[in-house]
């Protein structure tokens, strides 16, 4: 219930109310046992003995006659500039009316944002028909601890971690099978992203997959001489994606998410070494066991077509 900060009777407060009232208390008596004036009191008596219970609901506090209401045919001419995409500035000019009017007939109207005069940007999905085909990277900082932090015990006395530094998980996903790869590494610049990215198409040639394009956003350490001598060196096409559009790289935003929530945060560790020991068998997981709602409910290790003995020589 949205209850104003200040009111003195909430909805079941006024049944309380009108019950005192029906049962022969005084309006002064129930008045000074709830804090409000009796003209209050009689006020609720008349709305229930009007309209019943639906009577002691809230109301808007707009009045019901506008003195000087904008004409229609303003509010019109308002609405047709503003789907021209003219500011409110702009439109206040042109119609001989304040900028306080016209931010008024916006809001009422739901065009006080330009955004909203854009439809919805239909959802794009894409997905790569072979594994190896793209493989997504992208890094999540994480802190160091060396206690449980107050966010699990309460007190934040005694549970402050100062100075214990950060870690970086560097995560990898392929966009046709899903199947992930992760690693805690000491940092984000352009030496570990290189180590990370070279165990990343060792790990895919394990299993048989051969990587032919990595996709990452605009860091710094993917924008490295070192990065791009790596991937040629490696026979990878490095794509960046388009800049302050995490979404483009979506699918390892969303498995960064993930990983968060089943194994960064899904119990209290001791410490943060603890945590990142958990990771590789939290990713194992993921590959073989944890069904994938996008490749419908399967494990990702499912799209590699391993069957018998390649199956059990790869599940370890």
């Amino acid at each position: 219930m949205n209850v104003h900060k200040n009111a003195r009777l909430t909805p079941r407060g006024r049944e309380w109310v009108v019950s005192q009232a029906a049962s022969g208390q005084t309006p002064k008596a129930i008045a000074g046992a709830v804090g409000v004036c009796p003209r209050t009191v009689r006020k609720w008596s008349r709305r229930h003995a009007s309209e019943g219970v639906a009577g002691l609901a809230d109301r808007s506090s707009r009045p019901h006659r506008l003195y000087r209401p904008t004409p229609q045919a303003v509010v019109e001419r308002i609405e047709a500039l503003r789907r021209e995409r003219m500011t409110g500035k702009a439109i206040a000019a042109e119609v001989g009316v304040s900028s306080a009017t016209v931010s008024r007939v916006l809001k009422r109207l739901g065009l006080n944002k330009l955004k909203m005069l854009e439809p919805a940007e239909p959802v794009r999905r894409y997905e790569r028909e072979h594994p190896g085909e793209l493989i997504h990277l992208d890094i999540k900082k994480l802190g160091k601890f060396k206690r449980i932090g107050h966010r699990i015990t309460g007190q934040r006395q005694g549970c402050r971690n100062i100075g214990a530094g950060w870690e970086y998980v560097h995560v990898c996903i392929d966009d046709a099978s899903r199947i992930a790869f992760t690693k805690v590494m000491k940092n984000e610049r352009k030496e570990c992203a290189v180590a990370f990215l070279k165990a990343a198409v060792a790990y895919y040639a394990s299993l048989g997959v051969t990587v032919l394009r990595v996709m990452t956003d605009n860091g710094s350490c993917y924008r490295s001489k070192a990065f791009r001598k790596a991937c040629t060196k490696l026979g990878l096409k490095h794509i960046r994606t388009k800049p302050y559009t995490p979404k483009t790289n979506g699918k390892a935003e969303r498995f960064i998410q993930t990983a968060l929530r089943e194994w960064a945060y899904a119990r209290a560790y001791d410490t943060s070494k603890q945590r990142a020991a958990e990771l590789p068998f939290w990713t194992h997981r993921y590959n073989w066991h944890r069904p994938h709602g996008s490749i419908d409910s399967k494990p990702p290790i499912s799209r590699l077509g391993l069957t018998g003995n390649n199956l059990l020589r790869l599940h370890i």
